[in-house]
Parts: structure tokens; sequence; C-alpha cells
């Protein structure tokens, strides 16, 4: 059977088109709003630090009273969450914890790394400048300032930042729906006996993880078994739901390929694209409302590697964000790419101590499509060239990591 041979972007296109922004926005508490997207920007509502503050544990001090070998009379000591802002004179000092406000009277820390306990006070053993060791109130960020804008993916550091500046909840994106179906005779649930021929279902469990952790809510059924009256049940199941159907399993060109057969009847599309693992693909729109539905290959690995090359940047779409975007890695083991292909392998990141990012394959057999393992030790994709067949130690690839 011939099908149309697309690049990875050209099919990425036709992923793209299927679906566009949710306009739905609702507020939800900070602590439920992670892989959300921000929909409207969050404001300081006060300075950043609220005060200033001891970046070290040492002594609050007066800057002007420091010579080198000086002792300070220790009038008193400040913790964080104090709210004591004890005044001092001249050649005396205040005992503070990292956190703790600064006196009002003092100008500078030293760290207590640079003093010694003497009889009368603490001795100063190293001079240090106004301002030096405080942090100052509004230094990071001032009341009314820009902490994140509209857009932003919600990751742990993005929702910390909105804690800082002081907002319990965020406007934000509404989750997209999307249901999951994994077709398939052989498969059977995980803790049940297998027979012959049979494998644990595993592409589901990828799948709505994946989704989750981009934000988005899935629906999962059982697995489907391959006949056109079940997988058509299930989309009819799932369709009036859902913003967005993934089908993995039964997307080639087989006689028994029940996801092609059933989708073709409604209109699908189904792709050769130049890519290893994953080059059979396929998309289509189911029911009355025309629900998008994304067909990806059953193998595991091909499944994961399409997730991420199709799908996620399908959801950055619904969540109105953008994608995020490849760099530069040097390989630091030699492997073989298909010629024809851009082949999409997970790898193991790192820097060096020159500050240059390293990869590796994260399995020892490369990308064969169905180790789905290749992904557990796995933080980041590598993509070869159509045109290259050899990667050798020291040769530059593309590398985009895994959230």
């Amino acid at each position: 059977m011939s099908r149309v041979l697309l690049n990875v972007e050209e099919y990425l296109a036709e992923v793209l088109a299927l679906v566009t922004p949710l306009p739905d926005v609702e507020r939800v508490a900070l602590r439920e709003a992670s892989g959300r997207t921000l929909a409207e920007p969050v404001l300081a509502r006060g300075d950043v630090p609220a005060f200033a503050n001891s970046a070290m544990d040492g002594y609050a001090v007066r800057s002007a009273d420091l010579v080198p070998g000086v002792t300070l009379h220790v009038a008193g000591e400040v913790l964080a969450g104090s709210s004591e802002d004890p005044v001092f004179g001249g050649c005396a000092c205040v005992k503070i914890m990292t956190g703790a406000p600064l006196p009002s009277c003092a100008d500078a820390v030293v760290p207590v790394e640079q003093t010694t306990p003497v009889e009368g006070g603490v001795r100063i053993d190293a001079v240090v400048e106004r301002g030096r060791h405080v942090r100052h109130a509004g230094e990071d960020l001032r009341a009314g300032d820009l902490a994140l804008d509209a857009g932003v993916r919600l990751d742990a550091h993005a929702l910390a930042a909105a804690a800082a500046a002081g907002v319990p909840t965020l406007a934000c994106v509404r989750r997209p729906v999307v249901g999951v179906i994994a077709t398939g005779d052989e498969l059977v649930p995980p803790g049940q006996a297998l027979g012959r021929g049979q494998i644990f279902e595993s592409n589901g469990t990828l799948l709505a993880a994946l989704l989750t952790r981009d934000g988005a809510t899935p629906r999962t059924p059982d697995a489907v078994r391959d006949t056109p009256e079940d997988l058509t049940a299930a989309l009819d199941a799932l369709a009036p739901a859902c913003d967005l159907i993934v089908v993995s399993g039964g997307v080639s060109v087989g006689d028994a390929d029940v996801t092609r057969i059933v989708l073709e009847a409604g209109g699908a599309r189904f792709r050769h694209v130049r890519m290893q693992p994953g080059k059979p693909q396929g998309w289509a729109r189911w029911g009355a409302g025309g629900v998008p539905v994304v067909a990806l290959p059953g193998n595991p690995l091909s499944a994961a590697i399409s997730y991420e090359t199709f799908v996620a940047p399908a959801l950055d779409r619904l969540h109105d964000r953008t994608t995020p975007g490849w760099s530069v890695a040097v390989a630091t083991e030699g492997w073989y790419s298909p010629p024809g292909r851009r082949q999409l392998i997970p790898v193991v990141l790192d820097v060096d101590t020159t500050g240059r990012q390293l990869a590796r394959p994260a399995h020892r057999r490369g990308s064969a499509s169905h180790m789905v393992t290749s992904l557990v030790l796995a933080d980041g994709i590598a993509a070869v060239g159509e045109d290259v067949t050899t990667v050798a130690p020291g040769d530059l690839v593309a590398v985009r990591r895994l959230p």
C-alpha cells in the first residue's frame, strides 16, 4: 500500500493543524497548577525580599566600625522569622542567622567563618564593606513587577516564583482532556498471567503519564481488541468528552492493522515519516464534533518518541505555549543511524568541566523500537540527520531535553 512520504516537520505541521488553543481559563490553587499554562501575568504583591535580611550566618555590623582584628560586643541575636529590631551602638554587633531581618542600625554582615569568639565578644578577622552579605528589600522584585508572563509552562520553578510573589492562585488554561486507546489482541494488563504470544500492555500507562506531565487530563480505558467494532466503540465513547484522542498500535499497512482500517474509512490520513523509530503515523477527525485523533505506532519506544515529536507539540498548541527548542551536544560514544531517516534516539545528557553539553545513547542497543527500557535513564532525545549514517565520538548532535 502506497503512502505519502513526509519529513518530520511536514508531518508535524499536519498534526498541529488539527488543534487550536483552548479558550477556557480557570483559576487554580498553586499546588494544583503544575504542568498547566499560565493564562494571565503574575505581578508581585510586594517587594521580594520583603525586608533586608542576612545572606549568611554571622554578625550584623556597622561597616564604619570595622578594622582588622577589632573586637565587638555582641548585643543580641536575631533568628529567621524574628520581629525584633535590636539597637546597638559603636563597637557592638548582633549575632544573626541566614534569612533573619537585618537590624535597622546595621549595614553589613560578617560571616561567622571570618570571626573568632573572644572574651567580651567576637573578633572580626576580615573587614567587609557596606552592604556585604545583605539581601536588600526588593532586590529580586519590586511590588507590581512582573514575576511570570502569560504563556509560561508552570513547572516547579515557576510555581515557586509565583509563591514568592505572594500569589495564592493562578489563572490557567484549562487542562485538555485527552483520550488514550491502546489497541492489540496481544495486550494483557500487568499482573495477569501471560499466554503464548501475549505481552503486558504498557503504552496506555506511558501515554497517560506523559499527558499528565504535560498538563492534560488523560482518559484511559482498558486496551481495545483488534476489531473494528471494538475500536469504533472506544472512539465513540471518548470523543464527546475529549479535546484530542491518541491511539497506539495498528497504524501500519497490514491486514490486521485495525486503527488504519477504522480511521481510513472516516477519511484519515496515514503517512510514512522519514524518522526512526516511528515511520508509520496517522491522523483523523472523529465523530460529529470532529475530535482530532493522532495515531501512533504500537512499539513502545516508537510510541514514546512519536509522542514527544508530535503529540507534545499539539498539547503545547492547545495550551498556547511555546514548544521547547533544540540545543547542541557532543557525542561521547559512536553509533549508527539508518540512511534516509532522521534518527531520534534517547540519550543521557551531561556537562563536562568546560561547560560543553554531552550526550550518549541511553541504551546499549540504541533506538530499537521495542526497547521501552531505553527511556528509563534518558533525560533527552538526540536527532541525527537523514543524510548521516554514523555518529562518531566528538561529533555534534541536536538534542532536546525531556521535561
